[in-house]
């Protein structure tokens, strides 16, 4: 497989994190290096994981997980992002103050929900003896960069548009966990 089209593989992968990095970085109001790094490093490191995850997995172990892996990434990302909306609503912003998305639970469960669909990627290049180790590190180093790029692009939203901006946040979360499930 050529790098333009694992480039290709990785953007589109990366998609979702980078969403989820501006509605994250939106939501925390202000952004700090470690805010920054923590998501880039996480979220890189489960798209780079999940492909090779999915590859071992191969034919033989799939078919018991994508059945519902769907509803997971949207169980996930709805819950996290009705949490932000509520908090925004009632009172009035900063709806993780108590609870920053880069940290802990938060912030693994929106790693994993954002990876699902690399563990399909993985299975599919195991189908076509794809080797897995290179488009993986390829595609954790474009996640990663992207996030960053997300929350910098976050941080200037929030700061410009302040409690609305957090509840479009909210919202994305959850549009992209509607659009995950549909997906399927």
């Amino acid at each position: 497989m050529d790098l333009l089209t694992i480039i290709g593989i990785a953007i589109g992968l990366a998609m979702d994190a980078f969403a989820v990095s501006i509605a994250s970085s939106i939501l925390l109001g202000g952004v700090t290096g470690r805010q920054t790094f923590r998501i880039a490093f996480h979220f890189g490191l489960f798209q780079a994981l999940m492909p090779l995850a999915g590859w071992f997995a191969g034919r033989n172990v799939i078919h018991l997980v994508e059945q519902w892996d769907h509803w997971v990434a949207f169980a996930l990302l709805a819950l996290i992002g009705g949490k932000a909306i509520y908090g925004a609503l009632r009172n009035g912003g900063g709806s993780f103050a108590k609870g920053d998305p880069t940290r802990g639970l938060s912030l693994v469960l929106l790693a994993l929900a954002t990876s699902m669909d690399a563990l399909a990627v993985g299975v599919s290049f195991a189908m076509l003896k794809v080797d897995i180790w290179y488009p993986s590190a390829i595609i954790g180093l474009i996640t990663g960069t992207l996030c960053i790029a997300g929350m910098r692009f976050g941080h200037l939203l929030g700061a410009r548009f302040g409690k609305r901006m957090e509840v479009i946040g909210g919202l994305v979360l959850v549009a992209i966990g509607i659009k995950i499930l549909i997906g399927f």
